[in-house]
């Protein structure tokens, strides 16, 4: 054969010899990885760190907009789908390696070392663990969140549907209203005399209305359960 084949590794040691020697490289290698898991670990430390309230310092120019957030809109979410936003010390998942990249990554840009990180997650997820869709903040000041990484499963469709009765008292009300309205309407006519009356309507839902109540206060005290506007920054297990 006229011509041999091209070598890529040779090539690749020729272009790099051409600027830098072999002990170069080593040391250079070295002490980069050696400043990477030095960081990693500074990081991996904050992130298990009781948050202290700290705000970072980024540069804007280098911000996106659409990971920005004010505290209002959280707490917002948090409530319609009864998330909790807390430090990165509550909660009981695993960060991933991509979440930590997003980390060092903002970092280098910004030339800061970042703290006080905060998560939205459901409530199990700060007991124990699950992989519910977490998102990593951190706060930038004046009550402002920056989104660094977002990971796990997307929420159920229907999960707001699902937690609106938990959202306030009066959400709770109206629920238990319903629900025994449905229920007096699935009693059969005939079942408590041959002809029922519209006032025996009215006893069969009081009778549904004070069964459902005693359920859901039995349940709610049991369980130690709040509503969403109370436990979107509770650090207490309990109120799941």
């Amino acid at each position: 054969m006229l011509f041999n084949r091209t070598n890529v590794h040779l090539k690749l040691l020729r272009e790099r010899d051409k600027s830098s020697d072999s002990v170069d490289i080593l040391s250079q290698v070295h002490r980069i990885l050696e400043e990477n898991a030095t960081r990693e670990n500074r990081i991996n430390t904050t992130l298990l760190t009781k948050g202290d309230n700290k705000c970072n310092t980024f540069d804007f120019d280098k911000l996106e907009g659409n990971r920005i957030f004010h505290e209002d809109t959280i707490r917002i979410i948090c409530i319609d789908y009864r998330l909790r936003f807390l430090d990165t010390h509550y909660f009981k998942g695993k960060i991933p390696q991509e979440g930590i990249n997003e980390i060092k990554k903002l970092e280098r840009d910004h030339n800061i070392s970042l703290s006080g990180f905060k998560i939205i997650a459901p409530s199990k997820m700060f007991v124990l663990h699950k992989t519910d869709d977490p998102l990593l903040f951190a706060p930038m000041g004046n009550k402002y969140y920056y989104l660094i990484h977002k990971w796990g499963k997307d929420l159920h469709p229907f999960r707001k549907l699902m937690m609106w009765p938990f959202k306030s008292l009066e959400n709770l009300i109206f629920t238990i209203l319903l629900s025994s309205a449905v229920a007096t309407m699935l009693v059969p006519d005939g079942l408590f005399a041959r002809k029922q009356s519209f006032s025996q309507d009215i006893m069969v839902f009081f009778f549904m209305f004070k069964s459902i109540v005693a359920v859901v206060l039995f349940y709610g005290f049991s369980s130690g359960k709040n509503f969403n506007t109370a436990i979107w920054q509770s650090k207490f297990d309990k109120t799941q």
